[in-house]
């Protein structure tokens, strides 16, 4: 197959498309409109592959979007372009307006008018899979799972977004026929996540000796899913799943904030000691919480992993090891990402000068 990838130079997306041309079997086209998230670098190791192309692209751009489709003629779509950050969305929804709604209504238009051009036997294989988060759902108490029944509940204007974006793709499906399949993941880690994100940005805080500062008192809970295994994920998904239908993807790997943070903490004490000697878990600090933080995410993986076999590889101790050691490796990478595009501060809150902190 020739697959479209929207925001496959962000870090979910850099991930399908390395998975993709590394496993040889599909082409890949990669269309990003290259904002402050997206980095073509974490591309490099596929760039000159003929298995690949990019174009700069908005999903927003109704006729760059037709004529790309005209162009490169895919079988399938993986949408994955999406403003993401919480933080972000709390005090700049209107991007998120734009890109995760509008965008994704110009890119089901211009999918349908290329699908409804498909002689029968593309048409029948055609995919298009739109990538959300579990988010949508809003919070859970202490107890409890998200399912594919579990009704939408966002709590940010991001979730609201995506929310909106789901339905959309729903009804583009129901309505027109167009072959829809929707996935709910949990929240990534690994690799190339660009440093606003709390993993990515406590690894680097750490690094550079500064305060690890957490929401509340980091009890909030998330499930947390190494990327290289949500891509596998999405690859099943894409070729085995059912148009119409949703898989949930989780790792069943549950850490509160805190856990997380020190986690990172404990890897760094064995890869990397400061130098004078105490342990990285002194540099954590307490911050105010993020505006209508939800409580805890939790997701049930269970009907992708019955029907299209997928398991998460890695357990979160695995993942996070890989994670902090690519960190520690590739730090060229993300501090030029400090240095120039974003300096490590908080975002979400109305005072830009507020102390930083992490809580997604």
């Amino acid at each position: 197959m020739k697959i479209l990838v929207t925001g496959g130079a962000g870090f979910i997306g850099s991930a399908v498309c390395r998975m993709i041309v590394d496993a040889g079997a599909h082409r890949v086209v990669n269309i990003d409109k290259l904002t402050y998230a997206a980095n073509l670098k974490s591309l490099d190791p596929i760039a000159d592959s003929p298995r690949y192309s990019f174009h700069q692209i908005d999903i927003c751009d109704r006729a760059a979007m037709d004529a790309v489709f005209s162009s490169e003629q895919p079988d399938a779509v993986l949408h994955l372009a999406a403003e993401s950050h919480v933080d972000r969305s709390i005090t700049g929804p209107a991007d998120f307006i734009e890109t995760n709604i509008n965008g994704t209504y110009v890119l089901l238009e211009a999918a349908r008018a290329w699908w409804d051009r498909l002689p029968d036997g593309r048409r029948d294989g055609f995919r298009f899979v739109h990538v959300s988060t579990d988010e949508v759902y809003g919070a859970l108490g202490a107890e409890g799972v998200f399912t594919e029944e579990t009704s939408y509940d966002p709590s940010s204007p991001y979730s609201a977004s995506k929310a909106a974006s789901d339905h959309l793709a729903m009804a583009w499906h129901r309505t027109y026929g167009l072959p829809v399949v929707l996935s709910n993941c949990s929240n990534n880690y690994g690799p190339y996540q660009f440093p606003e994100k709390l993993i990515p940005l406590m690894i680097a805080s750490a690094l550079e000796g500064k305060a690890l500062p957490v929401y509340g008192r980091g009890e909030n809970v998330r499930d947390w899913l190494y990327v290289d295994d949500h891509a596998r994920a999405l690859l099943a998904v894409l070729e085995s799943g059912r148009p119409g239908e949703r898989y949930n993807i989780g790792s069943r790997s549950e850490r509160t904030n805190l856990q997380v943070v020190r986690a990172i903490c404990d890897c760094l004490d064995r890869e990397r000691p400061r130098p004078e000697g105490t342990p990285y878990s002194d540099l954590i600090s307490f911050v105010a919480d993020r505006p209508g933080h939800d409580f805890r995410y939790a997701i049930d993986p269970q009907k992708i992993e019955t029907e299209l076999n997928w398991r998460a590889e890695e357990n979160f101790q695995s993942g996070i090891a890989r994670t902090v050691r690519w960190y520690l490796d590739n730090e060229t990478w993300w501090r030029q990402i400090l240095d120039t595009v974003y300096d490590g501060g908080r975002l979400g809150l109305e005072d830009r000068k507020a102390t930083a902190g992490a809580g997604r």
